[in-house]
């Protein structure tokens, strides 16, 4: 990888201690700083980080007969793990992607994303499904594999800003209810980590990160199962 690449943020944008604060222009600054580092991987380096990430999803059995997991179609930059899908129907894994129902207000859903499904562009130029009529709720997903701009050992998630994320499973907040579905199973390059990020109440937490490097479990040292 490149020297920047192995999980380092450069001194210049990571000072010792520096926590995110969502909110912030410098927090705007370092998720452009992010986005631009991770696009800058170069293409053998990410081919082979894409591979490794891959790898790790599938020792932790996220696709399997009868799971209904949410994938992501990747804006450019992001960890592409599209091959997975094709991968997850002949298991028989049923797959769902985010659909944005409300740019405005920041409102998305998870829908069926079937072979031959009829598709629509979005206003940031990803596919998507073009019907929401068999739209899914969060917490009838078992996991939920999504992208992140920077992210923590906490499991906290720097996003593109927009919130459709946290606004969609919301509902993982509420401390009245004793289970925690969907899992929430984070994936980035590992240079797109950062010291902490400061969370805001309405932010998710993520339950697992997934990079070249192995799984970041929040609060724990990584898997020693997942870095060798």
């Amino acid at each position: 990888m490149t020297a920047q690449a192995g999980g380092a943020i450069p001194p210049h944008f990571r000072p010792p201690g520096t926590r995110m604060a969502q909110s912030t222009a410098e927090v705007r600054t370092a998720r452009r700083r992010l986005r631009r580092l991770r696009s800058d991987l170069d293409p053998r380096e990410r081919a082979d980080a894409e591979r490794a990430i891959r790898r790790t999803l599938e020792r932790l059995h996220v696709f399997r007969r009868g799971a209904r997991v949410a994938l992501y179609l990747p804006m450019a930059g992001e960890v592409d793990l599209r091959p997975f899908i094709y991968e997850a129907w002949r298991r028989g894994t049923a797959v769902f992607v985010p659909r944005i129902t409300s740019r405005r207000r920041g409102r998305m859903a998870f829908v069926p994303w079937t072979p031959g499904i009829a598709q629509r562009r979005n206003a940031f130029g990803i596919a998507e499904p073009a019907s929401t009529r068999r739209r899914a709720s969060a917490v009838h997903l078992d996991v939920v594999v999504l992208p992140v701009v920077g992210f923590d050992r906490r499991g906290n998630r720097l996003g593109m800003g927009a919130g459709f994320y946290d606004r969609a499973l919301r509902r993982r907040l509420d401390p009245a209810r004793c289970w925690r579905r969907p899992r929430l199973v984070g994936v980035a390059f590992a240079c797109q980590e950062l010291d902490a990020i400061a969370a805001s109440p309405w932010d998710v937490p993520l339950d697992l990160i997934v990079t070249e490097r192995g799984v970041v479990v929040p609060g724990h040292r990584p898997d020693p199962e997942h870095t060798r």
